[in-house]
């Protein structure tokens, strides 16, 4: 069976949290460091950001990869001004309207441990564009990083996507807001 790659829903919802773990720095996230901050991503209370992301995925808002029936892959998107805390990473000479519903932005990618290396954040981030549309995005937005030729990057730093998974799906580079942070755009 490949790779499939579909929108969730609340009936995927323990899907989601497979892939996210009960260890480590996904399963404590929840995915919500870029919409409340990295104060209350690092609280205590996993048990409210879990409701929080269960919310999001009865919404729609975000991607579900499954290989051979396995959940494997989970990717995080919705509107841009639901993560206001993204705002501070990656608007240094942007100016254009932070409060632009019509954007959407991926925050964030989560392969299973064994998953790895075969494809699970590329066929991801291709999904984003369809989901975004569907939901009446002109834009999708996200943010990855660019590692310096031969430098090692942890799996934690690439939570936001790596810039070949966005290249290949399409997105065009349009901003640099560090040396390594890049903000990638794809047409609805």
């Amino acid at each position: 069976m490949p790779l499939t790659v579909r929108p969730v829903d609340a009936a995927l919802f323990d899907d989601v949290q497979t892939v996210l773990g009960d260890r480590g720095q996904a399963a404590r996230c929840q995915c919500q460091g870029y919409r409340l901050g990295w104060h209350d991503q690092h609280s205590p209370d996993v048990a409210g950001r879990r409701e929080l992301l269960r919310d999001q995925v009865a919404e729609g808002h975000g991607l579900l990869a499954h290989l051979d029936g396995e959940p494997v892959g989970w990717c995080s998107l919705s509107p841009r001004p639901h993560s206001t805390h993204l705002r501070k990473t990656t608007w240094a000479g942007r100016h254009e309207d932070r409060d632009d519903a019509g954007v959407w932005s991926v925050t964030c990618f989560v392969t299973r441990a064994g998953y790895r290396r075969r494809g699970v954040s590329t066929a991801l981030a291709a999904g984003t564009v369809d989901l975004a549309r569907s939901h009446g995005a002109r834009l999708v937005e996200a943010y990855p990083i660019q590692p310096a030729p031969g430098a090692e990057v942890t799996w934690g730093e690439l939570h936001v996507g790596a810039l070949t998974a966005f290249l290949a799906a399409g997105f065009e580079i349009v901003h640099r807001p560090s040396l390594r942070r890049v903000v990638v755009r794809h047409d609805c």
